[in-house]
């Protein structure tokens, strides 16, 4: 550390490492401090940026979910909503309510969509969704739907499973198309029903699993026939008990 003595006496002490070469005791020097203000505007825009991803990160509460209707059948209302952005908050859980009442329906946390089966024909209903995370609770916004009324076949949608005669699938489809059904090539759970002849096959194990209707192909003839949706029972298609080996000697 070097000591400097300005020109009004005042005592200045300055690393002597930065000092000219060949500065000793009674040499003169210039020194010249200068504000470096286009320095301090970037760093002060650093430290702003980086609080600004703090608080994005950290402190930006979930979004609310925004509740769609995606399909409706006489008894049944399925709805969807977008994947839900929690930003630092975890998930607690998703509740489902109908016409202000909670229901007990479990829905898991990566679902995207929930089914309200049980309801009555033709009837309207005010349907939202609330999610509970550690940074609390958000509504979704309310929608309003009508269940089909019994002569309302578009709420039909099928996917084919095993077929003795696979000719048969393509005339099942024009009779889709007529009145305003439709299906699906794989089976999920949005599918009303399987339509098949052979109850056997890894689509007719998912629908027992699923507890999907699997009824036989005149189901949907008699639809086109009574205009209107028929009991599924009267057409199931069961699977037949396996025989049991024979146990004796």
């Amino acid at each position: 550390m070097a000591i400097l003595l300005s020109p009004d006496h005042h005592l200045i002490e300055f690393p002597a490492t930065i000092l000219p070469d060949g500065v000793t005791t009674g040499s003169i020097v210039n020194l010249t401090i200068e504000r470096n203000q286009d320095e301090e505007r970037r760093q002060r825009e650093e430290f702003q940026t980086v609080q600004e991803e703090i608080f994005n990160s950290f402190c930006l509460p979930p979004e609310p979910p925004v509740l769609a209707l995606k399909s409706t059948t006489q008894t049944s209302v399925t709805v969807r909503w977008d994947p839900l952005i929690l930003h630092a908050a975890e998930l607690r859980g998703i509740d489902v309510y109908r016409n202000g009442q909670k229901l007990s329906l479990h829905v898991p946390g990566t679902a995207t969509s929930a089914k309200l089966s049980g309801l009555d024909v033709a009837q309207e209903y005010e349907i939202w969704i609330v999610v509970r995370t550690t940074a609390g609770a958000f509504e979704s916004n309310h929608i309003t739907v009508r269940t089909h009324a019994m002569d309302n076949l578009t709420g039909i949608c099928v996917s084919f499973g095993a077929f003795q005669n696979e000719g048969e699938v393509e005339m099942l489809v024009d009779c889709l198309a007529r009145i305003g059904a439709s299906y699906t090539d794989d089976l999920t759970t949005d599918n009303t029903h399987l339509v098949c002849t052979v109850p056997r096959g890894p689509k007719f194990e998912k629908a027992v699993e699923w507890n999907i209707p699997v009824v036989s192909p005149e189901f949907l003839k008699a639809c086109e026939v009574q205009g209107k949706i028929q009991p599924s029972h009267s057409f199931y298609v069961s699977n037949p008990t396996p025989v049991k080996a024979s146990t004796d000697k």
